[in-house]
């Protein structure tokens, strides 16, 4: 399978941002970390990182036949982005949301996505793990 990762806003300042909250590896920790894991071998994972929206509903509108999952970190634009809601609709690849904290144990705006509801799952809280069920989820 192909699949890509995208990453949104902030996470290119994981290891450095509020290690408490995401912890202390960095966004090439993780990828390298999830392109180790023994369910990773015979798969082609690419990853994006952009703290612009309409870069990440560029990269989502040019994986239309080109990838057989996604799995998407939006960062902030969880809780705002129609955008990003409405180019995974019209894309229509699976998709899993992850994050690496629970949004739904901090602050009340970040208890709302308005991707999830597009997706197949969302994993969360689980730290660099959340990527991994999501990962696991798309090749089952």
């Amino acid at each position: 399978m192909k699949i890509l990762v995208i990453n949104g806003p902030n996470l290119n300042l994981l290891g450095v941002r509020e290690p408490d909250v995401y912890g202390s590896e960095t966004l090439a920790d993780i990828e390298n970390w999830l392109n180790e894991q023994p369910e990773a071998d015979g798969h082609y994972i690419t990853w994006f990182q952009s703290n612009h929206e309409g870069e990440i509903v560029d990269q989502l509108h040019s994986t239309i036949k080109e990838v057989d999952g996604i799995v998407i970190n939006p960062g902030a634009f969880t809780h705002y982005s129609y955008a990003i809601r409405d180019a995974l609709t019209a894309i229509d690849v699976p998709t899993v949301e992850v994050h690496l904290s629970n949004i739904y144990q901090r602050e009340e705006f970040r208890k709302i996505s308005v991707i999830k509801d597009v997706c197949i799952g969302q994993y969360f809280g689980k730290g660099k793990n959340s990527y991994l069920e999501a990962f696991r989820l798309l090749i089952r």
